[in-house]
């Protein structure tokens, strides 16, 4: 691990030496590729230097507790040398954390997928709040959030939706929002009181450039029409929607969020190429079913992940056994807390399969 440390470390000063160079400057391709990687280096070469200087700081102890006499003084160095020697351990979990292997979508936007589930209107409902729970989550990240499509329905929830968040490393905080999604609590509409389970599942997929999946024009259906629901001003009167059918695949999407047609067909295609890149990826995850097991949420889209029920005021994520009670918080987008368990859980489950091996 640590000749790997001191080539990074190496590699980050060489970096640093190319970006002080007049001519990288005007190359704008390789000053951003630069950028990119002295970012990517940095958090580790930090928690390396202070490691380091940590290291420099026992040796130093142990050499001033052999000359000194002073008692006082000899305490007080036999501290130093324990908080030292704490932090140490503390770097060391934490620099064979930054050097697992990064999942290379991490810092992509993200397009997710809302469907109601078992329930009816009540799930339909549920989806409706926990889309509103992720637009709060990525406002509170200053994140820009685009609805590609919404089917809603007349009591205010959703069938479905279909919205992308832009927004630096959002695909490494929502990533492990993919599965099924349950809710437990008296419908507004159920007379007798009585406590129903519905369900919604969600779908959390990286924003796909187009070098990245190439789609055939004869594999492609393009129907235009006018768009439906609630959509404001101007919505009905054109030709704007767009529906996409896959015939390889049988994928259908549709965009009738924008007035431009053109506007629309981007981001009916966004949404497509982001759907047949998650197919790829769920195809890999099951020949390495092994490796999927070892990771958090980025597997199974039946997979049963939380549980929010309202009567309890509780919120349990059922992959790493973690109950919370502030419900109302994580519905208007707290759910920080969550995700951090989520990454916890996942590096400390990647750390155990790697030393392993």
């Amino acid at each position: 691990m640590f000749d790997r440390l001191e080539d990074l470390l190496i590699r980050f000063e060489e970096i640093m030496g190319e970006l002080n160079e007049p001519t990288v400057a005007n190359n704008q391709e390789r000053f951003r590729m630069l950028m990119k990687e002295q970012s990517d280096l940095t958090p580790i070469v930090e928690a390396y230097k202070e490691y380091k200087k940590r290291k420099q700081d026992v040796d130093d102890s142990i050499v001033m507790l052999e000359e000194e006499t002073d008692p006082d003084m000899k305490e007080m160095l036999k501290e130093e040398l324990a908080g030292a020697k704490k932090r140490i351990e503390e770097l060391e979990q934490e620099l064979k954390i930054l050097l697992l292997p990064k999942d290379p979508n991490d810092d992509k936007n993200v397009i997710v997928e809302i469907r109601a589930g078992a329930g009816g209107d009540e799930a339909a409902l549920f989806a409706a709040e926990i889309y509103r729970m992720y637009v709060h989550y990525a406002e509170s990240h200053h994140w820009k959030i685009e609805t590609m499509n919404v089917d809603e329905i007349g009591i205010g929830g959703m069938k479905e939706v279909n919205f992308m968040i832009n927004g630096q490393g959002a695909y490494s905080k929502l990533k492990y929002e993919s599965g099924v999604h349950r809710v437990q609590r008296v419908p507004e509409t159920e007379s007798g009181g009585r406590i129903h389970t519905s369900t919604i599942t969600v779908a959390v997929m990286p924003e796909v450039e187009e070098v990245d999946v190439v789609i055939d024009e004869k594999d492609i259906r393009i129907d235009v029409m006018r768009a439906s629901g609630n959509g404001g001003q101007c919505v009905n009167t054109t030709d704007s929607a767009v529906r996409l059918t896959h015939y390889p695949t049988g994928i259908v999407v549709y965009s009738q969020t924008e007035k431009s047609q053109l506007q629309n067909k981007a981001k009916a295609f966004a949404l497509l190429r982001a759907k047949l890149y998650d197919i790829e990826q769920q195809k890999a995850h099951d020949a390495e079913a092994e490796l999927r097991r070892s990771q958090i949420g980025t597997g199974d889209r039946s997979e049963k992940i939380r549980t929010y029920n309202f009567p309890q005021g509780r919120v349990t994520d059922h992959r790493i056994n973690l109950t919370l009670y502030k419900l109302d918080k994580i519905m208007d987008g707290d759910i920080q807390e969550i995700i951090d368990a989520c990454i916890a859980a996942d590096q400390a489950a990647k750390l155990a399969k790697m030393n392993e091996n």
